[in-house]
């Protein structure tokens, strides 16, 4: 077990937005939500979140998500050094390893903290600094070693000598270190640099000058602990994470048409044997059954699906509830609230409002059902309205088993027919009605034989001045 703190405060300039960086969701969710639960999944007993930037909209956003994490808040921001010390409050009496990571590097993972947890331990190191090797090691720090590899320090890439920007290995960003060593080292570190901030890097020299055990690993994952500094970095870590979830869905599987192509949020699950095409978006959570097949262009928001079943293209579902074997569009629109139970078929063009739909019910195409309950075995005719809304309230319509509705009808709330009834096509019901009944509210028919020729050669007159 460990200690996390993990670094927050930066104001993210590059990303040109009123919004904290850590904040900036990747596939789904924040940055920052990414790299805790990297770090719990790890093992982390206790985890502190340094934040500065943003005010209290971190830690706020954070607690809504997470339970037992601490905040401390760093006032000045003037380097990683002063972050991780402003954390040592809220750290408390805990006495062993301190992981520290950024807040802005998403796709790190529990895989990577264990292996360097585990390496730090078996070298029964005091402080350990993850590492990797690049061919261009740009603006990161570099990792110096001397003569025999042995790890001396790290140099951040603006106060390197030009002998020093030629290292290739560089400084993830990522540290475990006994609490003890921590807090004295950081209270000798000064600002003795280019941009007269405390760096958090300064406390390896010092660690090695009180004879501590100190250790650079190569975790040979650079793409794992990628920062985020600007909106393409954002966009080129989420792709990284949605290729993740797609090669983990398929090694459990999941088949995908074009994995490159379709978009699952790290929060959604689908069971085996489902198909999903392109252009498929799953997002915020949504669950997905087995054997489902999800057709190109269909977006699921928040939504549960049950088992075998079939949604064709270009559907929008958000908040919606459905049981095994239901069919939806193409083009269908379910909205928050809607519950279809199991053999449910919702076709092309219906559009669905905080509805619930009984078993073995269908409404094949161009209806609207808000606010209404449909029992078992309802049919709704093409063109069906459930007029809901009054200008000041909405209101429910119930249509109980085997309700037969005709097309062309319009269902005005609040409104109830019972069982077994028959609505006849073109009818506006207005009243309850009793079950095993007949609905049928049109004008009678008239025919007037040769009105329209009459009619033609009426106007025909009229338009020649005659």
């Amino acid at each position: 077990m460990f200690a996390t703190i993990i670094l927050a405060a930066g104001k993210g300039t590059r990303m040109k937005s009123d919004v904290p960086k850590v904040l900036h969701p990747v596939a789904g969710i924040p940055m920052l939500f990414h790299v805790i639960k990297a770090a719990q999944a790890a093992g982390s007993e206790r985890t502190v979140v340094v934040y500065g930037h943003g005010g209290e909209l971190v830690p706020q956003k954070t607690a809504e998500s997470f339970d037992g994490i601490a905040f401390a808040l760093q006032e000045t921001l003037n380097g990683t050094a002063k972050a991780v010390e402003a954390a040592k409050t809220a750290i408390g009496t805990y006495s062993g390893d301190i992981l520290i990571l950024c807040g802005d590097t998403p796709l790190v993972d529990a895989a990577l903290l264990a292996n360097f947890l585990e390496h730090h331990r078996r070298a029964k190191a005091d402080l350990s600094v993850l590492s990797a090797t690049l061919n261009d090691a740009g603006n990161y720090g570099r990792i110096v070693r001397d003569w025999n590899g042995k790890f001396r320090s790290i140099v951040e890439a603006r106060d390197a000598s030009p002998e020093e920007k030629q290292i290739r290995e560089i400084n993830s960003g990522i540290y475990l270190v006994k609490r003890d060593v921590l807090f004295q080292t950081l209270s000798e570190v000064q600002c003795t640099n280019a941009q007269q901030e405390y760096y958090l890097t300064d406390i390896v020299a010092h660690a090695l000058y009180h004879g501590y055990t100190c250790q650079a690993i190569d975790g040979k994952a650079f793409e794992k602990t990628l920062g985020i500094n600007s909106r393409a970095e954002l966009a080129q870590a989420t792709q990284i994470l949605y290729r993740r979830k797609a090669q983990e869905l398929m090694e459990n599987g999941v088949t995908f048409v074009d994995p490159s192509s379709t978009y699952i949020e790290a929060t959604v699950q689908v069971g085996r044997d489902s198909i999903l095409y392109p252009n498929v978006f799953l997002e915020k959570g949504t669950t997905i059954g087995e054997r489902v097949t999800i057709r190109q262009g269909c977006t699921l928001i928040g939504c549960t699906i049950g088992n075998d079943g079939y949604l064709k293209d270009g559907c929008y579902l958000e908040g919606a509830v459905l049981g095994d074997d239901v069919a939806v569009g193409p083009y269908a629109h379910l909205r928050p609230g809607s519950v279809l139970e199991n053999h449910v078929k919702i076709g092309n063009f219906v559009e669905i409002k905080k509805s619930h739909i009984g078993e073995g019910s269908k409404a094949s195409h161009l209806s609207y059902i808000g606010d209404a309950t449909l029992g078992r075995d309802v049919n709704i005719g093409c063109g069906t309205i459930t007029c809901n809304y009054d200008g000041f309230g909405k209101h429910r319509t119930v249509l109980e088993d085997g309700v037969f509705v005709g097309s062309d009808t319009q269902l005005v709330a609040p409104v109830t027919v019972g069982k077994g009834t028959i609505i006849a096509a073109g009818t506006t019901v207005t009243r309850d009605v009793p079950e095993e009944s007949l609905v049928i509210s049109r004008v009678e028919q008239k025919v007037l034989k040769g009105w329209a020729a009459r009619f033609r050669e009426k106007k025909l007159r009229e338009k020649d001045g005659r």
